[in-house]
């Protein structure tokens, strides 16, 4: 197989990779001294963890997903990336959930030395980010390193990552990006995407090239030009899978909705069910929220600051002198909910939700994202048609 020139690779963009193509790019990656992430099945799940090779990729399996529930379940087609969103997102290794930060340790003399964790990063590359997820990056791109307070760390693993996209042609039921704004086909941000086809004609990945490194790395790998089949089964496949989303979230300005529910009897329905475990903000690939802790050794001479993720549905989240400032679980579901969908775009100018599903999936009560915020919607209109109503026979002679 000839490997294409590089002014052909840039001025198409397209390409093809067979399976021996992306075992290839996996070795390529390795051999960059790269620690390569990407989905692999164990304990029952397709979870995302370091690869040596492209064989450890979870050929022949898929998913069935449904608000708590996820079952592992085979394929006869073979496919690689046939699987929607695991446990896992790449805020694992972006944003770590514990990271220790500084120690310090007490000389005999009384003197303490502070040392500051300065350990370069590893080079990650990232293969199978799905549109969902590569939305989640640019959203976690512009909390931790687009405001005036930057999270240093989270920069500088971020600018070392090369992200490898593979879009979407197997939506899950719980999946519901095109109504939060994405979609089954990759945006932009990524160094590398892929489509993956198994047809009558063989088991390979249509290639586009999104920035400069990639289209270096593809130069290193074989592939050949891409072929108007695979071009036309790919793109038909992704826009086949826009209508076959799981879920839905309702039409209409969410953010004023919200907005406007603050005293939507629902919070306290959805509250009865909550368990306030956190689960839903664990999964999240956009959630950021941290607290910091110190450890003590038993002699007191030695201490470390480790900062740790931390969720709003935690009691303490709230905790001010007097107690929390969200004691119940229906405000801090509320405040969740609220903030993903609507005040984040104060803080950040977009929504904090890329549709994964996730919160939904790994709730262990089954509580829908979707479901809840169609059910304020739809209390919020009756209590708009009854102050109409009322308006309306106030008026009458």
């Amino acid at each position: 197989m000839t490997v294409a020139t590089a002014p052909a690779v840039r001025d198409a963009t397209l390409a093809v990779l067979d399976r021996e193509g992306l075992d290839a790019l996996v070795a390529a990656l390795v051999a960059d001294g790269r620690t390569v992430v990407g989905p692999t099945v164990r304990d029952g799940a397709v979870v995302l963890a370091e690869l040596s090779s492209a064989q450890e990729l979870p050929y022949g399996w898929g998913v069935e997903l449904d608000a708590g529930r996820y079952r592992l379940v085979p394929r006869e087609d073979g496919a690689a990336f046939a699987h929607s969103a695991g446990p896992q997102s790449w805020k694992n290794w972006l944003h770590p959930a514990h990271e220790r930060l500084w120690s310090a340790d007490r000389r005999p003399d009384g003197t303490v030395d502070y040392t500051v964790e300065a350990e370069e990063p590893p080079a990650y590359a990232f293969l199978g980010v799905r549109p969902c997820d590569l939305r989640a990056i640019a959203v976690q791109d512009r909390v931790l390193t687009g405001g005036l307070h930057e999270d240093s760390r989270y920069g500088v693993r971020r600018r070392r990552a090369l992200l490898i996209a593979v879009e979407c042609t197997e939506p899950g039921a719980t999946c519901f990006c095109v109504s939060a704004g994405g979609g089954p086909q990759a945006g932009p941000g990524y160094d590398l995407a892929l489509t993956e086809v198994v047809d009558d004609a063989g088991h390979r990945f249509l290639v586009r090239v999104g920035s400069e490194e990639g289209a270096r790395l593809l130069e290193r790998i074989p592939h050949r030009a891409a072929d108007p089949v695979t071009e036309d089964t790919a793109r038909e496949s992704v826009e086949a899978a826009r209508d076959r989303m799981g879920r839905a979230l309702p039409t209409g300005d969410l953010r004023e909705l919200l907005a406007a529910s603050s005293d939507a009897d629902r919070w306290n329905d959805v509250a009865a069910r909550c368990l306030t475990c956190g689960n839903c903000t664990m999964v999240c690939p956009t959630c950021f929220c941290t607290t910091t802790e110190e450890v003590t050794d038993l002699t007191g001479d030695h201490t470390e600051r480790w900062q740790r993720w931390d969720s709003c549905f935690d009691l303490d989240f709230s905790l001010l002198h007097g107690g929390p400032v969200r004691a119940s679980a229906s405000s801090r579901y509320r405040q969740w909910l609220t903030h993903k969908l609507s005040t984040w775009y104060d803080q950040f100018g977009s929504s904090g939700c890329v549709g994964c599903g996730r919160c939904i999936v790994w709730c262990p009560v089954g509580i829908d994202l979707t479901e809840e915020v169609a059910a304020l919607d739809a209390e919020h209109r009756a209590l708009e048609k009854a102050e109409h109503r009322a308006r309306e026979e106030a008026d009458r002679p």
